[in-house]
């Protein structure tokens, strides 16, 4: 028996970085396809993670992330995918949803045995956080048009190489199922 969770990854984003401006079109695109994804998996009783960035602001808190998001250049991006009461929040610094977090702890205290991965980069912190699910033993599904990109060529690459290498499975978020 598999217990999936939705892992939302660095969706509440200031946009004030060096390639916002080539990713926003691609989170613009799937932003339909994650919302749909939280609405089921909060609707399925799914475990929903926010993994995200922390912004160098080392005493945030999910609160303060998402203000400072909601206040950065693409606020209607921020707001279609603001945490609700019932996720869960984990704070990273670097690519991995794993690297240096709880997440691994959190997941094993909820019998999560499969990973739901969206959000963005496609082709940086989606793909090594797969590869992190995939060493721990993790199930790993991104559907294919919740996650964005900032490179098209590099993000199909990343999506053949979680296929490939990891075992994921690379779905249609229409076909994800809580």
């Amino acid at each position: 028996m598999t217990r999936p969770a939705l892992v939302v990854i660095d969706m509440l984003n200031t946009y004030a970085h060096d390639d916002a401006e080539l990713l926003v079109p691609s989170v613009t695109a799937a932003l339909p396809a994650i919302e749909d994804l939280l609405r089921r998996a909060r609707a399925a009783g799914a475990p929903v993670v926010y993994a995200n960035d922390n912004f160098g602001q080392w005493r945030s808190h999910h609160g303060e992330i998402l203000d400072l998001a909601l206040s950065g250049r693409h606020p209607e991006l921020v707001e279609p995918v603001r945490p609700d009461d019932d996720a869960l929040f984990v704070v990273k610094a670097r690519h991995s949803v794993f690297y240096e977090t709880p997440l691994a702890y959190l997941l094993r205290s909820l019998d999560v045995t499969d990973l739901v991965l969206t959000g963005q980069v496609t082709e940086q912190c989606v793909l090594y956080s797969a590869l992190d699910a995939h060493i721990r033993h993790l199930g790993v599904t991104v559907p294919r048009d919740a996650v964005a990109h900032i490179h098209a060529d590099l993000a199909r690459a990343a999506l053949r190489m979680i296929e490939r290498n990891m075992d994921g499975r690379i779905v249609d978020a229409a076909d994800v199922v809580f």
